[in-house]
């Protein structure tokens, strides 16, 4: 039995288990099935890899204090963040991954790194 490669349909030639003819056709079929459809996805995602970069770049000793300022100069968007953590005491941070920040009296920021 022939098989064809599902991305370009030219025959396939080689072991018994191999799905497509070449790398290329393997790529750009993987490509095209996990292309983020819609742009709100992509776009979230963009949001969140900036907001973790910031707080990366900010905090590289794994705690540290800033102003609200230097995060929004630096492009920082308080909207987007992946998980919160609230302490017994009520005390809400607020994580992008494993980099998080906890709002301070005035208008300053306490960053931190969760360990893994």
């Amino acid at each position: 039995m022939e098989k064809k490669c599902p991305e370009c349909g030219d025959k396939i030639i080689g072991r018994i288990d191999k799905k497509f003819c070449s790398d290329g056709c393997r790529n750009a079929f993987n490509n095209r099935i996990n292309k983020d459809n819609k742009n709100l996805i992509r776009n979230t995602n963009n949001r969140l890899r900036k907001n973790y970069r910031i707080l990366e770049t900010l905090n590289p000793n794994q705690k540290t204090k800033t102003s609200r300022a230097k995060l929004i100069e630096a492009g920082f968007d308080f909207n987007y963040f992946t998980s919160t953590y609230t302490t017994k005491a009520g005390t809400v941070y607020y994580f992008v991954y494993n980099q998080g920040y906890l709002p301070l009296e005035g208008d300053y920021y306490a960053l931190v790194k969760r360990e893994e």
